[in-house]
């Protein structure tokens, strides 16, 4: 099978074609593709979702003894940790890996990943009232939008409305803080998506590895993140990231996981 891929020319090394048989790599250093998909040989890497139930903080240690990620990483020999995070009332798909390039990149607000939640706010809101939002508001920290969003019909009441909103934002509780900017509080916040990671039938405080599809989806956006990063940093729309600012953002993400909704 691996000799048929690379005779018919749908195998990438470092960007390269390879269609000779034999042909050698580093599994350490070279970036592999089978159609553009990249294959990851390092066996040590795990990419875990996790649907983090409400009422457990997303932290592999809370100082005022809540629940905590713990429970579910420590069934695992290498260390895992979060990806982002989600507030203690907060619930859905959570990322614990090991792998620390792509969770900086997963978690870092330049890459702009995009992640998609559903949210129950307090109210009758309308499509009127979400376009505030799809245009944009001024919070405390800045404007910020969402990038897609509607109202889901099936659910909501005369006292409450079910949404599914789509953003890239990396701002702290950015999403209720949006909603209450327009006076809908969020009762209710699960994230579903993290992009292009889908949380599924996946019940509350359950857990799986990503299967190989799913990985290789994963690592082909957090390539395509990184030369968009990059692409932009040449044109000057943001300032490039040194080598202590990236470290800096790493330790950050392993120590708390980034912001929260």
């Amino acid at each position: 099978m691996c000799e048929q891929l690379i005779t018919e020319g749908r195998v990438e090394v470092n960007g390269e074609v390879v269609t000779e048989l034999g042909s050698r790599i580093q599994p350490e250093q070279d970036r592999v593709t089978v159609d553009g998909t990249p294959v990851q040989f390092d066996q040590t890497k795990r990419y875990i979702i996790l649907n983090k139930p409400v009422g457990v903080v997303s932290s592999l240690h809370d100082e005022e003894g809540r629940p905590d990620l713990r429970q579910y990483t420590q069934e695992f020999e290498e260390r895992v940790y979060n990806v982002g995070r989600l507030d203690n009332d907060s619930s859905g798909l959570l990322i614990l890996t090991n792998d620390g390039e792509v969770a900086h990149i997963l978690s870092h607000p330049s890459y702009e990943i995009s992640k998609t939640y559903v949210v129950k706010v307090k109210g009758k809101l309308t499509e009127r009232d979400l376009n505030k939002l799809l245009e944009g508001v001024r919070l405390e920290d800045g404007f910020v939008k969402f990038d897609s969003g509607h109202v889901i019909a099936k659910g909501s009441t005369s006292r409450a409305t079910l949404a599914e909103v789509t953003l890239h934002s990396g701002k702290n509780r950015v999403v209720r803080r949006m909603f209450d900017s327009i006076g809908f509080p969020v009762e209710e916040l699960v994230r579903r998506s993290f992009g292009p990671l889908r949380l599924g039938t996946l019940r509350a405080g359950e857990m799986r590895e990503l299967d190989s599809q799913e990985l290789g989806r994963l690592l082909r956006l957090a390539r395509k993140a990184e030369a968009a990063k990059a692409h932009r940093e040449g044109k000057g729309q943001d300032k490039p990231t040194d080598a202590s600012d990236r470290d800096r953002g790493r330790n950050d993400s392993n120590r708390d996981g980034g912001s929260r909704r």
